[in-house]
């Protein structure tokens, strides 16, 4: 896979296929409660197998999209998730329904996971994983907007997924082979996973997040219809909206960039979000239920596309962006279910007040994340011990010798080790000690003149 791929779209292509099934989540769980004579408790479960097996694609697959190149797994995946979900969308039954689902979100993961790692490594992963979230809630607006007008029960959800899946499937054609031996050499020298720390407290905040989202995600449905008693139609125009203000948030945020960093729009976004989340869950009419989905949405994927690229920050070859991504579709899977054993139990306007105190409580180490790394972004070319980026612009403009400092933005150089027989290392141990002056300093001759003395 190359470190720096030449286009954007096959990769937000990608993104869109495999994020999609998550944003359709509501209809496909209110649909598998009301078509296939599921309690919602037993929806959200379908639910939660389908992201489950989404993470578990992803924790499978980082720090390996190298090895086996982008193209491969991302048509592996795209070509289950097709299979996948036609499946579940032709079956009747409900084991048959939950088989496919589980294959079709393994799919969906796996394009995920080639997706996350190809934008990390991109010299502005921000702006690529915008771009994602603003395909991905394009096509998910247009679907809410098409499939309550067409009927056909769990099938047609699972069926338009499917389809985009196939309609991807050209677009890998762009994508990178596997991995040449020069590369997988360098992979393997610089093969430590940095900012752990930081990583980890990022990926377990990250699960906390999209629990609580996707808690009031996988239940918009039913509190629209049962607590603000609109039909299914109203409920999808909503969303729709909503989806479309969040088009419009997405579109703010890759304009704005890193001018603010990432810890004032993650810790600033975060709050409103909660706020949201106890506005949408206490609702019983059109007007408060439209105004926390649309309050809500717009600001969700503008704090995810700036969590994507601070994960995508810590680790140019998207092993945290994977990592975190995986963590995060843990959290997307166990949302729907906690969202209905909480509605059931506490009912909706208690379970907004659990859910916003939890969003709140996850915004203080994320953002803290945020303000510990910086928000730099690894620039290739740039010096990768300590100091990073900044240390190669101080030593380029403190006398440095011409050249010894790689320009940023310009391709690594591959690093090879070298093998020194242990007589030769002290022969040049040897020399660079007869060598010195009487003050340390150094003599006349030169020390590495005895390389040459075999």
């Amino acid at each position: 896979m190359s470190s720096r791929p030449g286009a954007a779209w096959p990769l937000v292509a990608v993104f869109t296929a495999g994020y999609l099934a998550a944003y359709l989540l509501p209809t496909v769980v209110g649909r598998l409660s009301a078509h296939l004579g599921l309690s919602p408790a037993q929806a959200g479960l379908v639910g939660s197998a389908l992201l489950l097996s989404s993470a578990g694609a992803g924790f499978s697959l980082a720090g390996r999209v190298e090895r086996y190149g982008a193209r491969a797994p991302a048509r592996v995946g795209l070509l289950l998730a097709a299979v996948g979900y036609g499946c579940a969308a032709l079956a009747g039954s409900v084991p048959l329904v939950v088989l496919g689902v589980v294959v079709g979100g393994f799919g969906s993961g796996t394009a995920t996971a080639v997706a996350a790692a190809g934008i990390a490594a991109r010299r502005d992963p921000h702006r690529t994983s915008a771009l994602g979230l603003l395909t991905v809630s394009a096509t998910a607006g247009v679907l809410y907007l098409t499939i309550p007008h067409l009927g056909g029960g769990h099938r047609l959800p699972f069926t338009a997924i499917a389809l985009v899946a196939l309609l991807v499937w050209p677009a890998t054609a762009r994508l990178g082979g596997a991995a040449t031996a020069a590369e997988e050499t360098t992979s393997q020298i610089t093969g430590r996973l940095p900012h752990r720390r930081s990583g980890l407290v990022l990926a377990g905040g990250m699960l906390v997040w999209s629990m609580a989202q996707n808690a009031l995600w996988g239940v918009s449905s039913r509190i629209g219809a049962v607590q603000a008693g609109l039909s299914e139609v109203t409920v999808g125009a909503v969303f729709a909206a909503a989806l479309g203000a969040g088009l419009l948030g997405v579109t703010g945020a890759g304009l704005l960039g890193a001018r603010l960093g990432r810890a004032v729009p993650i810790g600033l976004g975060t709050v409103v979000i909660a706020a949201s989340i106890v506005l949408c869950s206490s609702a019983r009419d059109l007007g408060s239920f439209a105004t926390g989905e649309v309050l809500w949405n717009t600001c969700y994927p503008v704090v995810l596309s700036y969590l994507i690229g601070l994960a995508a920050s810590l680790d140019v070859r998207g092993r945290w962006a994977v990592l975190a991504g995986s963590a995060s579709s843990v959290g997307v899977a166990c949302g729907p279910l906690l969202g209905s054993v909480l509605s059931e139990k506490a009912g909706y306007p208690a379970m907004g007040l659990i859910l916003g105190a939890a969003t709140l409580l996850v915004a203080a180490p994320v953002t803290a994340v945020a303000l510990h790394t910086g928000g730099r972004p690894l620039v290739p070319g740039s010096v990768r011990r300590r100091g990073g980026a900044p240390a190669a612009l101080l030593a380029a403009t403190t006398g440095g010798l011409p050249g010894a400092v790689p320009k940023l933005g310009s391709p690594e150089q591959a690093v090879t080790e070298l093998r020194v027989p242990a007589l030769r290392r002290r022969r040049l141990v040897r020399s660079a000690i007869r060598t010195a002056g009487p003050d340390g300093g150094p003599g006349q001759s030169n020390a590495y003149a005895s390389t040459s003395d075999r």
